[in-house]
């Protein structure tokens, strides 16, 4: 049985109960970083066996690990943070091992995408996630010009150092749609800042983007409106 279980994004605290017995009682852990993996392990007192998994040897390393679910192993997939398989190689083992009929259990809990959306005050009764954006900005451009249609709230992943052409491509693009930016979610500096690309960039003039962020915006909702 394969068991794909959420890790805290940020506060230990958000382990669940049931995360924490399948960490302890499998026999083994695949992490896509050992070492961050073991931070939270050794807060739970789990000596369960780590292995990495990631995708550098994900190819090379998963035939051997189906092998051994379909001889009774129990193998738990978690990540670096939040939910396996999302914007993380977990879906290339969970592929592998839905193909060779391995029972694969997800064991919910955080979640940065859905963390975000929850707290934004954008529409959440439809939404898409997009993981991080291309690096050009011609690219990204093209993607925002292609949304201006577009009726859901959009969700990606943005780094400090890219956010500030992010937000010039969403005003060049999309003009003045509220954006909301959470970030450090559930870590002692959790912030979420809302405004205008262009309100969010002077805010940027003033203050270092800092942190992981998870960037929303729907072109229904504009800047000045309280929905």
């Amino acid at each position: 049985m394969l068991y794909i279980v959420s890790t805290p994004i940020g506060n230990l605290s958000d382990i669940t109960v049931r995360a924490s017995k399948v960490l302890g009682d499998c026999d083994l852990i695949l992490a896509e970083d050992t070492r961050t993996s073991k931070k939270l392990l050794d807060h739970l007192g789990i000596n369960t066996h780590v292995c990495a998994y990631h995708d550098f040897n994900k190819e090379k390393v998963t035939p051997g690990l189906v092998a051994s679910l379909k001889d009774g192993k129990e193998i738990a997939l978690i990540t670096d943070a939040g939910t396996p398989g999302v914007a993380d190689p977990g879906f290339y083992l969970v592929r592998a091992a839905v193909a060779e009929g391995v029972d694969v259990v997800p064991v919910p809990g955080a979640s940065a995408v859905l963390a975000a959306l929850a707290a934004s005050g954008l529409p959440t009764d439809r939404f898409v996630f997009e993981n991080f954006l291309p690096n050009k900005g011609t690219q990204r451009r093209k993607i925002f010009e292609s949304l201006k249609d577009e009726t859901r709230t959009m969700i990606f992943y943005e780094t400090p150092h890219r956010i500030v052409k992010t937000l010039e491509d969403i005003k060049a693009t999309l003009g003045d749609v509220r954006v909301v930016i959470a970030r450090e979610l559930t870590k002692i500096h959790e912030e979420f800042l809302r405004g205008s690309a262009e309100e969010l960039l002077k805010h940027f003039e003033v203050n270092q983007p800092k942190g992981e962020m998870v960037v929303l915006f729907n072109v229904r909702v504009k800047s000045k409106s309280n929905n």
